[in-house]
């Protein structure tokens, strides 16, 4: 019997050392990895303080115009501008080309004042409402809606947007010693966050992250008397759709869905940036939100009511609003979504009588 031949080797034993130095490779770079992130924040978290410490001597002034300088002399070398461009076009189409890179660069600007006030956010807030003809940087409009939602032991619902120095609205309600809880997003940079996270915690009450389970922190703030405070003018992939400067937008739905079950007050707070580094803070009477033929709370509709507050806001002053930020994705609308709101007018905010 006749065979042919193999030329192919036998697979040879593996080699211990090069197998283990194979295996040990994987954990040890990622150790590396680890260390090299770490380092990375720890630098840049120096790099932030510094920064900020410089600001503090400056003052809260000079800080400002320094930072909002800046930020208006290199907006138009940052990509981002290019949305910031795109919205004001479609927001404001009888606007000419001029005016829309106008208010471009003021918001900038503003954004940019804002950064730098960070430095100074414990100081900031001046405003005496026990003595309110003292000279301040901040005057306050609709006090007499703070001391009512301190008084009426019942919970209630601040919105808000980002307009001028957003971080405002919640340092005043610590200074009232009007128990409220922050909603906020954090920035997506880790060092960063950790920065704003300690600022935020030295000057102001309680603070809730905008992460997967936090609807269950929030509703015990309410459950509890207290009262929360929400930035509702960005972008929320799971929102109900409502109408925003003319066109559609998802916007998250939690702060109609609380007014619904808790039955509470909604207030809304805006903050307007005044010459001479002044602020003014301004809130609304309680809004008499649309409700379902059950009487109860429309979610849908509470949202687009106080959706159409903040449009108000930002015609009002569009230069201090954040047009950076991606606000409108059409594609992630259903057509049907698209069409309902494009035939449906935004509502008149409505709001009770005080």
């Amino acid at each position: 019997m006749t065979g042919r031949l193999s030329c192919r080797k036998s697979p040879l034993p593996p080699d211990n050392a090069s197998r283990h130095g194979r295996d040990g490779a994987g954990p040890t770079l990622r150790r590396l990895t680890t260390f090299a992130a770490r380092a990375g924040a720890a630098v840049m978290i120096g790099l932030i303080r510094a920064l900020f410490a410089f600001l503090r001597l400056l003052g809260a002034e000079r800080s400002s115009d320094l930072g909002g300088w800046l930020l208006r002399t290199v907006s138009p070398l940052i990509p981002v501008n290019r949305v910031a461009l795109a919205n004001i076009r479609a927001a404001f189409p009888e606007k000419d080309e001029t005016e829309v890179r106008r208010i471009a660069r003021g918001a900038w600007e503003n954004l940019g004042r804002t950064a730098a006030e960070y430095a100074h956010l414990k100081t900031l807030f001046d405003y005496d409402y026990l003595n309110p003809d003292a000279p301040s940087r901040v005057e306050v409009s609709g006090i007499e809606h703070f001391i009512a939602l301190k008084d009426d032991d019942r919970p209630g619902l601040i919105f808000s947007a980002h307009l001028a120095n957003w971080e405002l609205p919640a340092i005043c309600a610590a200074a009232y010693d009007l128990e409220t809880t922050a909603v906020f997003r954090a920035p997506n940079d880790p060092a960063i966050a950790a920065i704003i996270h300690e600022i935020r915690s030295g000057a102001m009450d309680g603070l809730a992250a905008a992460k997967q389970g936090a609807a269950f922190a929030m509703q015990g703030v309410l459950e509890r008397g207290g009262h929360l405070g929400m930035l509702i003018d960005q972008h929320f992939t799971r929102g109900v759709v409502v109408p925003f400067m003319g066109r559609p937008a998802l916007t998250n739905p939690i702060l109609g869905k609380f007014a619904r079950r808790f039955e509470c007050p909604v207030h809304g707070v805006r903050v307007v940036r005044l010459p001479n580094q002044r602020f003014r803070l301004e809130l609304t009477p309680p809004l008499d939100l649309p409700r379902d033929e059950a009487g109860e709370i429309d979610v849908e509709g509470a949202m687009a009511m106080m959706t159409a507050v903040v449009e108000g806001w930002v015609r009002e002053h569009p230069e201090q609003w954040l047009w950076m930020h991606r606000r409108w994705r059409p594609n992630m609308i259903a057509a049907r979504g698209m069409a309902d709101t494009a035939q449906t007018p935004a509502p008149k905010p409505v709001f009770k009588a005080t």
